[in-house]
């Protein structure tokens, strides 16, 4: 029942992400094109300059809570229930996602999401094994 509600909900819940990416929370173009390469310092100095807590956890922590859900992606896709496959295609894929941010100039094409989302994957990816886990004991 759960993988059928989750293959119901994944593809909005995809479309939800990415208009979060490009249009949602107030964005709008920005005057140039935007790179921030450097892992963890960029996450390190937004953390330094931002006075709200609840601005760094809508932030942090949601790069990463909001990814969880792909890693439940095996479940559409069996061979995404090996942990390398889904990483590098998610890899590749948000890699694509935060260069068009670039091009767009929607967003900022930044390392350390990508290194956020991909955590929330694996994270995810650990939750459905254990899901998993816990079904496949529960119906022996």
């Amino acid at each position: 029942m759960i993988k059928k509600l989750y293959k119901i909900l994944i593809l909005p819940y995809t479309l939800f992400l990415l208009y979060l990416m490009f249009l949602g929370m107030g964005r709008s173009m920005m005057e140039d094109n935007a790179v921030r390469l450097k892992p963890i310092l960029s996450t390190l100095w937004f953390i330094e300059e931002t006075i709200l807590w609840t601005d760094i956890v809508k932030i942090v922590i949601g790069n990463i809570i909001m990814f969880m859900p792909f890693g439940f992606l095996g479940w559409c896709f069996p061979s995404l229930k090996d942990l390398k496959n889904l990483m590098y295609t998610f890899v590749s894929a948000i890699t694509i996602v935060e260069g068009l941010q670039y091009f767009t100039r929607m967003g900022i094409f930044e390392v350390d999401d990508i290194l956020l989302n991909t955590l929330g994957v694996y994270l995810g990816w650990l939750l459905c094994r254990g899901i998993e886990k816990r079904i496949s004991r529960s119906a022996l």
